[in-house]
């Protein structure tokens, strides 16, 4: 390609990574382009394994000799050339720390640019009076001075300071051999020597040192002269300075400045950026030391039932006969200071609480009941008791905010840094962009101001507005994840860059898809290259260009069957994604839809942004939890509804999220599953094949066979997890990881097996004229046609173990993949199929699956669906987390919440038939429904 193609197109030529077909494509730079296709197809393999795995080996080879030394040994992707690449990043669905320090705005550097503003232009007000704190400069006393009528007369004064060793008499010699003569003693002139003859009779905190009189004036000699007196005053009054003015008319008035950072008594720290970092000594709160949490007692553990009164036990410590005097001593005292004792903790004033709490004069609080438990703790049923109550709580003295005390004195537009990392980020923008300043702030802030404003308007615009900048990173989603690093590398204005996205869309509600789709043009028209692997429709609408790679999947696809923009897809015959978009294939509304008179309701659900709701869960049906990104959709299933059934069932498990409790057909669930996007095993020995337990019975056939007989081999000798029959070199991995002191770790293919993963004796066992290693290089179609077709009774049992890999849409899948290469959305199919697999008569389970179609294609939700299908009919429950349109008109019932993410979100806003949402035009999913359902 010549070098000026190479500046208009990536080309790839020859490509054979994984299932590619040695393929040629041509992708337009600074272009969107669009690559889809079916799971498995080959997609992923194009963009990351191939693409962007050749552009960053290209940036390795830039790196030094030392570097560089162990790139022979490291493979290439598989392909004949590729030119026109540029510097390349990929911002996959990955959520990168779990440090417990990084948060929404640290890793959008948002906040760092916020310190720096606090730093700068906020202002620091005293806790006591309210008044700004200042430390007045000299030009600030003389742009006083000058102020005054012109000639009238003045005193620039310092209060009179002393050493207590050296005493009054020796500081007043001092102040005459300075060249000072006269001081004002209660209000009265007087001549040192005349003080020091008295000094044992005058109150020294009365003296004042006279350093000039002066008269108002605005000539320049004379405005020269003040500068310097008030310069002298601020020296000798230890940074205090007095004005005394004499108006022609009036009483004299006495003016006091300060050039140290003080009020009502108090020294303040001035602003610097270290005072608003929580990863700084200098700015982290001393009690947590920037966590924003501390062990000490839990709320939820003194009051595990919040709609319980107090005098109905809500405490819980204060139960049983030993304790129960405390609660007495409120409840005879309640009177006196009207507490309502017969109202639900949860519905008791933010006041009421706090007094329950810190307690009065009348009776002691719950805090002062622990503070007596830690006096009584040498007794060991005191400590225990303690330890009862113990547990991961917000800081008393930050509240959660993770900083100093004197961090909440600065103060920005009258709120305070902490209050801002509260606020959803949607509130968060619209306080910048309100934001008024005087003239002098305006000009430092200006350029940090243009930096958070656009960095919070590109997460609005991401569909995250409903987070708050104190988030944890360790807490997102890996859809929030992808986007925050995709707001964040707006935010950089990098160009001339090639940007790889894994699904931007996943745990994005349609109604917010458009907002992503400018962002992904912002990222392009900046004079980047942008390819997103993506199945959302209309992202590709919206690309310059697509690429399908397909027809189908594993070693069927690997082909570019389309490539154009979405006007063309008409032409394209063998595409599948063209035949879902333009509607000659399609995901049917089910002609009937389950019905359940059975059912489980979690009550008065109130964590995070739950509005105290009820909700009722079908059983024996599929339930579609839906709402916009942030409307307490995962919260209430997984937080509450998932832990709270764990422990209802089995009488263990995570505590769950704040509710009142779990009723209903409880007893007609005989376990709860969670079915989420983790992986199948943290061992890089774990896959497909073990996962399922079909290779149990692949070992035993090997075992069985005559040659391993011959030689002692047993059903172990076929397994790559223990000592016996796997290359000891590999430990049975079939590569080896090099450590490179600089860099991350080189993988590389095991010389001693050949990454064959068995030793070569037992690779020599052959059934069916196949190896254990063929057999695990198989896909989940070529195997079940394998053993399928064979007589022998247990090569028929691994074909029907596979089966239900293949009903989920995963036969493209080798038996041997390792659960690393796995995506998220392939490894909760895995699962899906070992449930599928598993014998159903211990009695129903609930599923619980957190968007199942990520990394689908419009076909493979299809098989999905189907699979679900199977579940039900064995009386199993789904309760599905989803976006998506075409598995919400299956559901049979519908949960919606919202209206809106965050604040505005957590209400209940729809219960029902899918096709009676898709009537309610007024809600975000109804209306987006009602474009599936025709």
């Amino acid at each position: 390609m010549s070098e000026k193609n190479s500046q208009k197109y990536i080309s790839v030529k020859g490509a054979r990574v994984h299932n590619l077909k040695n393929i040629d494509v041509d992708i337009p730079r600074n272009k969107l382009v669009v690559v889809t296709g079916l799971s498995g197809s080959g997609k992923s393999t194009l963009a990351f394994d191939t693409i962007f795995a050749e552009g960053q080996r290209r940036y390795v080879e830039s790196l030094s000799a030392y570097a560089r030394q162990f790139l022979g040994r490291v493979n290439k992707p598989d392909v004949d050339n590729i030119t026109g690449i540029p510097p390349a990043i990929a911002i996959e669905q990955k959520v990168n720390t779990r440090n417990p320090r990084s948060t929404v705005g640290t890793s959008t550097e948002v906040y760092d640019y916020i310190k720096l503003l606090y730093a700068r232009i906020g202002k620091t007000y005293s806790p006591i009076s309210g008044e700004e704190v200042k430390a007045h400069s000299v030009s600030d006393v003389v742009d006083f001075i000058v102020s005054q009528p012109e000639g009238t007369r003045m005193q620039i004064m310092s209060p009179f300071c002393y050493d207590a060793q050296t005493g009054v008499i020796s500081k007043l010699t001092l102040l005459m051999k300075e060249g000072l003569q006269r001081l004002e003693v209660n209000g009265e002139p007087m001549r040192i020597e005349e003080v020091i003859k008295n000094a044992d009779s005058i109150d020294p905190s009365t003296i004042f040192v006279i350093i000039d009189r002066i008269a108002a004036s605005t000539d320049e000699d004379s405005v020269s002269r003040f500068g310097d007196s008030v310069q002298t005053a601020f020296g000798e009054g230890n940074g205090k300075a007095v004005v005394k003015v004499f108006p022609s008319e009036g009483e004299p008035f006495v003016e006091h400045f300060s050039n140290l950072f003080e009020a009502d008594g108090m020294q303040f720290e001035e602003p610097n950026v270290h005072m608003f970092s929580f990863n700084s000594p200098l700015g982290a709160c001393p009690k947590c030391e920037g966590y924003g949490k501390v062990i000490g007692i839990d709320e939820d553990l003194v009051i595990p039932n919040k709609t319980l009164s107090v005098y109905d036990d809500a405490v819980a410590p204060w139960r049983g006969e030993g304790m129960k005097v405390w609660k007495e001593e409120l409840i005879y005292n309640a009177a006196h200071f009207d507490f309502p004792i017969h109202r639900p903790y949860c519905d008791l004033s933010p006041e009421q609480k706090r007094l329950l709490w810190k307690g009065n004069s009348h009776f002691t609080g719950i805090d002062g009941f622990f503070e007596y438990l830690e006096e009584k703790k040498y007794k060991i049923q005191y400590r225990v008791m303690l330890s009862r109550y113990m547990g991961k709580t917000i800081c008393p003295v930050c509240n959660g905010a993770r900083l100093k005390p004197e961090a909440g004195y600065v103060k920005i537009g009258n709120t305070t840094i902490s209050e801002l990392v509260l606020m959803p980020i949607d509130e968060l923008n619209v306080f910048f962009n309100r934001l008024e300043l005087d003239e002098h702030q305006s000009k430092v802030a200006k350029r940090l101001l243009v930096e958070i404003r656009n960095r919070l308007q590109f997460l609005t615009d991401v569909g995250l507005g409903y987070l708050t900048l104190n988030r944890l990173s360790s807490t997102l989603s890996g859809g929030e994840s992808q986007r925050i690093n995709l707001a964040t590398s707006l935010g950089s204005s990098l160009v001339g860059s090639l940007y790889i996205l894994d699904e931007p869309s996943i745990g994005l509600h349609p109604r917010d898809t458009n907002r992503l789709i400018k962002v992904l043009k912002q990222l392009r028209d900046l004079g980047n290259s942008v390819i997103v692997v993506e199945h959302e429709e209309e992202i590709m609408r919206a690309a310059d260009e697509i690429i399908d790679i397909g027809p189908m999947a594993g070693q069927h696809g690997g082909e570019v069957v389309f490539q154009g923009p979405h006007t063309k897809l008409p032409e394209a015959e063998r595409s599948l994604t063209a035949k879902y978009l333009l509607g000659i294939e399609k995901i049917p509304v089910p002609a009937v839809h389950r019905r359940s008179s059975s059912y489980i309701e979690v009550q008065r659900a109130a964590e995070n942004n739950l509005k105290n709701v009820s909700v009722r869960f079908p059983l024996g049906v599929m339930t579609a939890v839906t709402g916009v990104s942030g409307s307490g959709k995962s919260t209430l299933v997984r937080t509450i509804l998932h832990p709270a059934l764990n422990r209802a069932i089995m009488g263990t498990g995570d505590k769950p999220g704040r509710h009142q409790g779990l009723t209903g057909d409880i007893k007609m669930i005989k376990g709860v599953e969670m079915v989420d996007q983790n992986p199948i095993g943290k061992s890089s020995r774990s896959n497909p094949v073990t996962y399922i337990k079909a290779y149990d019975e692949i070992r035993k056939l090997f075992a069985d066979q005559q040659y391993a007989k011959q030689n002692g081999f047993t059903p172990s000798h076929f397994s790559f997890n223990i000592d016996g029959g796997r290359c000891e070199e590999c430990q049975g991995e079939g590569v080896i990881k090099v450590e490179m002191q600089f860099m991350a770790d080189v993988t590389l293919v095991c010389e001693s097996c050949g990454g064959k993963r068995f030793k070569q004796e037992v690779l020599e066992v052959r059934y069916k004229d196949k190896s254990i290693y063929d057999i695990l290089e198989m896909t989940v179609d070529e195997a079940i046609l394998f053993f399928g077709s064979q007589d022998n009774s247990t090569a028929k049992r691994v074909a029907e173990k596979l089966q239900p890999l293949q009903d989920v849409g995963l036969g493209y899948v080798r038996l041997g993949q390792s659960s690393s290469t796995l995506s998220g959305g392939e490894a909760q199919r895995i699962k899906l199929a070992s449930f599928l697999s598993k014998d159903s008569s211990n009695g129903p389970i609930l599923f619980i699956f957190d968007e199942p179609t990520t990394g689908l294609h419009f076909h493979d939700i299809r098989k999905l669906l189907d699979a679900f299908q199977a579940l039900l009919a064995n009386g199993h429950t789904i309760i599905i987390v989803e976006h998506n349109m075409d598995v919400i008109k299956c559901a049979d019932w519908v949960i919606d919440l919202g209206p809106e993410g965050g604040e505005k979100g957590g209400n209940i806003v729809f219960e029902g038939k899918p096709e009676e949402l898709a009537m309610r035009k007024g809600l975000h999913t109804g209306r987006f429904l009602a474009e599936h359902i025709k």
